[in-house]
Order: C-alpha cells, then sequence, then structure tokens
C-alpha cells in the first residue's frame, strides 16, 4: 500500500504540470510569427534547454544523478547513452516493514539444528539491523511524447544485489517446565535478475527527470525460486 500511494502521488504531481504547459502553449500560438519561428528553430542549445530541457537529440549521452523512494529507497545513477538505450545503478535499503512475513517465515531457517538436540526453539520477534540493496539495469527507452510532452515509457533488467543483517529472539524451552529467551543473529546475502518497466517525464523548466518505476526481483541464493515486487517514484537532475 505505501508504494501505491506513492505511485499514485506521482502521477498526480505529473497532471498538475500538464495545464501550465497548456497554458505556455496557449500563449505562443497567439504571439509567435514567422520571425520567431525561424529564430526557434536557429536558437542555440542553452536556450533550446528553457524549452524542453533534457533529452535534446543532439545532446545525448546525458548522466542523471537522483533520489528514488519506494523498494528500495535509494540513490540513483542513470546515463542516458542514445536516445533508447540507458544504464542504471542504484544502492539503497529495502523498506523492510514490507518484508516482516517473509523474515519470520525464515526464521527455521536460520536456526543451527546442531545446536537444539531435543529442545523446543520458538520465534518471538525479529528486528533488521540493515538490509542493503545494490542493483544494475540496462533499459530500452520508447518515446512517449504524443501522449504527453516529454514523456518516454522504458523496460529493462538487470541484476540485484542484497544484504541483510538480522537479529531473532526466540524462546528456548527445555525440560519440564524450564524457559529462557534469547537470541542470534544472522548476516547473508542473495542475489538475481530483475525486470522493470516504468515512464520518465522531463517536460520542466529545469533539468530535471521525474520517473515511476515497477519491477520484480526473483531470488536465486538463499532462497531460490522466490519472487519479490518492487517499486517506486523518483527524481534525477540530469545534466
Amino acid at each position: 500500500m505505501p508504494v501505491i500511494k506513492i505511485l499514485l502521488f506521482l502521477v498526480f504531481c505529473i497532471f498538475l504540470a500538464i495545464p501550465a504547459e497548456s497554458q505556455r502553449k496557449v500563449k505562443r500560438t497567439h504571439t509567435i510569427t514567422h520571425t520567431n519561428k525561424r529564430a526557434m528553430v536557429n536558437m542555440s542549445k542553452k536556450k533550446a534547454r528553457v524549452v524542453c530541457p533534457i533529452f535534446i537529440d543532439t545532446g545525448y549521452p546525458y548522466h542523471g544523478f537522483g533520489f528514488k523512494m519506494g523498494d528500495p529507497t535509494a540513490l540513483t545513477y542513470k546515463f542516458y547513452a542514445t536516445k533508447n538505450l540507458a544504464f542504471s545503478v542504484d544502492a539503497g535499503s529495502a523498506a523492510s516493514g514490507l518484508y516482516n512475513q517473509y523474515h519470520r517465515e525464515r526464521f527455521e531457517h536460520f536456526l543451527n539444528p546442531d545446536t537444539l538436540g531435543e529442545n523446543r526453539i520458538s520465534y518471538l520477534a525479529h528486528v533488521i539491523n540493515a538490509e542493503w540493496v545494490l542493483e544494475g539495469k540496462v533499459f530500452w527507452q520508447i518515446d512517449a511524447s504524443r501522449i504527453m510532452p516529454g514523456m518516454q515509457w522504458y523496460i529493462g533488467g538487470g541484476l540485484q544485489y542484497r544484504f541483510l543483517d538480522i537479529r531473532y529472539d526466540y524462546l528456548y524451552e527445555f525440560g519440564l517446565r524450564e524457559r529462557e529467551t534469547d537470541f542470534f543473529e544472522r548476516r547473508n546475502y542473495s542475489m538475481g535478475p530483475v525486470v522493470v518497466a516504468g515512464l520518465e517525464y522531463s517536460y520542466f523548466k529545469i533539468p530535471v527527470s521525474a520517473f515511476l518505476e515497477i519491477g520484480a526481483y526473483f531470488d536465486t541464493v538463499q532462497d531460490p525460486g522466490w519472487t519479490r515486487f518492487q517499486g517506486g517514484v523518483g527524481i534525477r537532475y540530469v545534466f
């Protein structure tokens, strides 16, 4: 649910930007003369960026640095190699609250059976000390300016690396009525492929792009076959 709310918020912000841009277009239709049209054709790249700040066809490659909220929440870098090809690297923290049930179910996986014997051990709680995510992706960008000026769709995939530092509290029963509480900590890593789809909006007066992204992660190391849907929204400064 938090991810859905973030996605809806970004869509709302994008649509807020449309009326203002539409008004600017209306004003231009009444004031642009043939001379002004020729001036726009011959304007320098610097002035052109004021009209359409980024993704000028002759300006590639571009770089973008920014921040993404969601799962994961991360710093993000994107390299726009060509009009259609781009690469990104994201590094940050997983939305651990969305994984509570999964981490609880993995409690027995982290137990050391050699130390249990015939005693009984049961889960009490867990605390995430750290859950870091690093991923690299490649995208195929698709122009969607016919739908909305400055809009691009993209699809792609890549590889995600995850590091988990977790503490489990448990109840330890031995003898007839003897009980103790204790804890153990585990650190492990996982990795696997990711597939993504998203949209990027860049029709602002400043060199900034806003993006919305959804995808899926497939674990191939710690829990092969486990799939997690992910997503987020963010903004990048592009130059």
